[in-house]
């Protein structure tokens, strides 16, 4: 028999891009567009097979962004038959919550007096580094919360608390709570980018120094899949940016439509997207070009239609590639090329039920 673990990131937050803060624990709802994205992760799901009384347990974080996420996914799962589905099945874990950016919790990530005052590598290392941390939040601070709260953490302190999460709570759920000789189990996690990329990290073996470069969009279910009995996965390993992985992105036919015509001549990711941002006209972007173009995409500032999620992972997956240097600069040539390989990825990993998955198709 099979486990089946469903990892969705929260749908859009007020603090979510294009003017993006560090959220960690601050307690921020969805945006109208979030809750969308949870609805339609769930009638995804549903599509795909996942119906709602198909989930035995769901868990989620104790901050609203998630736990709605996953009462609005759910409910969708469930369609008309809303009696399959009870929220007395959700289960709450404060260690699922977002990992904590101390003092800098609440602040524009772009914020140039935050810039100025620690600099941009220092806040670049805190993003992007498994051992980095900002400073402590102070008790007279915004945002502070007594004890167990943490008052700052770096992507391997949140690591280890999620992982004590699952080796506590989610990992019984899915091999010890019924008899594995049974039937199947499926289980939900609704959580966010760090507490994912986290689970992600330690099922696919992942270094330190690529974890930074495992992308979570939002509400794009991610699946793993366990033999019950020895507890391993038994989906195949794929390679990819970050090296191999057991994951399955769960794709609709509109999200591949989006991401095909994005790597075609005119699409978002070639020549025109590139030479939108390339004001000075050098023939080349650097990274923080790039990111300032994507956040325009994100707050519709553009003449363009706007991206959706898939999409937009893609672009992020170019950032996360190029971030390890953030005074490198592309080429057009180079930037179609990095497109290309990260729909690739995509395309591997996509969960193929039914011929609409393919990306050709």
């Amino acid at each position: 028999t099979i486990s089946t673990l469903i990892l969705l990131r929260h749908g859009q937050s007020i603090w979510n891009e294009p003017d993006a803060r560090f959220t960690g624990w601050c307690d921020v709802p969805l945006t109208v567009k979030g809750r969308v994205e949870a609805v339609g992760a769930g009638q995804l799901l549903r599509s795909r097979g996942f119906r709602a009384a198909k989930v035995d347990v769901a868990f989620t974080s104790e901050l609203q962004r998630a736990h709605e996420t996953c009462e609005l996914a759910l409910a969708s799962m469930a369609g008309h038959k809303q009696d399959t589905w009870s929220s007395a099945r959700i289960r709450r874990d404060s260690r699922l919550n977002e990992r904590h950016y101390g003092a800098v919790q609440g602040l524009h990530k772009s914020d140039p007096e935050l810039h100025a005052r620690f600099g941009s590598e220092t806040i670049h290392s805190w993003r992007r580094s498994m051992s980095a941390k900002p400073p402590p939040l102070a008790e007279q601070q915004p945002w502070w919360q007594p004890p167990p709260a943490p008052v700052t953490e770096s992507l391997a302190d949140c690591q280890r608390r999620v992982l004590e999460c699952f080796t506590d709570r989610i990992s019984p759920a899915m091999f010890e709570e019924a008899d594995p000789a049974l039937r199947d189990r499926t289980v939900v996690v609704v959580a966010h980018a760090n507490t994912i990329r986290s689970l992600m990290a330690a099922f696919d073996c992942v270094s330190d120094e690529e974890v930074p470069k495992l992308h979570v969009p939002n509400s794009v279910p991610i699946l793993y899949r366990f033999e019950r009995a020895t507890r391993k996965l038994i989906s195949t390993r794929l390679q990819g940016a970050a090296g191999g992985s057991h994951a399955r992105w769960l794709l609709s036919a509109e999200n591949h439509a989006q991401i095909r015509d994005a790597i075609q001549p005119g699409g978002m990711l070639t020549r025109a997207l590139f030479d939108s941002w390339d004001l000075a006209g050098k023939r080349q972007l650097s990274v923080a070009q790039i990111e300032a173009g994507i956040n325009a995409l994100l707050a519709g500032d553009t003449e363009r239609p706007p991206a959706n999620c898939a999409v937009i992972a893609v672009a992020k997956k170019i950032v996360r590639e190029l971030s390890a240097d953030r005074s490198a600069t592309v080429t057009l040539a180079e930037f179609e090329r990095l497109a290309a390989e990260e729909v690739q990825d995509i395309e591997k990993s996509v969960v193929r039920q039914n011929p609409r998955d393919l990306l050709g198709g």
